[in-house]
């Protein structure tokens, strides 16, 4: 049964003890044991809380890759963790995931990210989230042995919104990202470095539509969100990476009739030949709804549209990530 995301019950997240490993792992920082942690720190005069699932890999000395997963609207850290369910994939392939908690009135449910111009709470109260994620990752440097040189973040809506502001503002700290159903929301337009950027979006999502413009009113007090377009998201960053050619269509994905998913699509486009060996990629959805793909679907909010496993967000969202770093752009991993 679907629930609405604002009514999840709040989760303790206050910080827990934790087992630690050999102080000894290149890094100068202890390590967590593997498995799930919750850890709170003070940002701006408020104390701010993340989740924090660290693989079995992190029994080795070797720096860990680290995942942002940033929740949507009126979600929160828990309810994004279960509905992405990226914690399986950190298991395989070695990274860390973590799971930031946005900010409201209401302790640990309705929460937003300030993106820009979007969303709510975040954005009345000019909430310094760009501050609180660097804190974050200096703060998860003590607990764990981090590789900075790769750190990436991905989101859902909201918090898709928040890795293009990351994008924008931090990107000596953000490898790459990955927004998924969400566009950009900044105030302006001022990068100083090109980013690496795979997007994710149905053409049919009913909440952020994929043209932009105003999405239906929707939450408490029936709010309504001003969407950027999509295309114009992907062009702005392109130009910026100083891609040179048209994207290519590198693969396709289709549902046939009588499949479980039939009439849905997938196409990835992509910018290669951009500046600097960095890329901007599309997957352009088709059929489905404003959803994480691959997501549980118990953990969707009411009127999203159709969900679907047409492709995996969370290995494509890696397979993207595990291609970069800060310091040698390509080629980084062999995940």
């Amino acid at each position: 049964m679907k629930i609405i995301t604002w009514l999840i019950v709040a989760f303790n997240v206050v910080s827990v003890p934790v087992a630690v490993a050999s102080p000894d792992n290149g890094a100068g920082a202890p390590t967590i044991v593997p498995g799930d942690n919750a850890f709170s720190l003070t940002y701006g005069g408020s104390i701010r809380h993340y989740l924090v699932h660290i693989p079995p890999a992190a029994e080795t000395s070797k720096p860990l890759p680290v995942v942002l997963s940033f929740h949507g609207e009126r979600s929160n850290a828990k309810h994004h963790r279960a509905y992405a369910g990226m914690d399986n994939l950190s298991d395989q392939k070695g990274f860390i995931v973590v799971y930031p908690q946005g900010s409201g009135r209401w302790g640990h449910r309705g929460l937003t990210w300030n993106a820009g111009k979007c969303c709510g709470y975040a954005v009345k109260k000019n909430i310094d989230d760009v501050g609180f994620v660097r804190a974050l990752i200096n703060d998860l440097a003590t607990k764990a042995a981090i590789d900075r040189d790769r750190v990436y973040a991905t989101g859902f809506s909201n918090g898709a919104m928040m890795t293009y502001r990351l994008a924008v503002e931090a990107r000596e700290i953000i490898a790459a990202i990955a927004p998924v159903a969400g566009a950009m929301a900044v105030e302006a337009f001022t990068p100083t470095r090109p980013v690496p950027i795979m997007h994710i979006h149905s053409v049919d999502d009913p909440r952020a539509h994929y043209d932009g413009g105003f999405g239906p009113r929707t939450g408490l007090f029936f709010s309504r969100i001003k969407h950027e377009s999509v295309v114009t998201t992907i062009e702005e960053w392109a130009k910026f990476n100083q891609c040179f050619v048209e994207p290519a269509r590198e693969r396709s994905v289709r549902g046939g009739l009588g499949a479980v998913y039939a009439g849905h699509g997938a196409t990835l486009y992509a910018y290669r030949r951009c500046d600097g060996g960095n890329e901007v990629a599309l997957w352009k959805l088709q059929g489905v709804g404003h959803i994480w793909p691959g997501g549980n679907a118990d953990f969707e909010e009411v009127d999203v549209g159709p969900s679907t496993k047409i492709i995996d967000a969370n290995s494509e969202i890696w397979r993207f990530f595990s291609r970069f770093s800060l310091s040698t752009k390509r080629d980084v991993s062999s995940n």
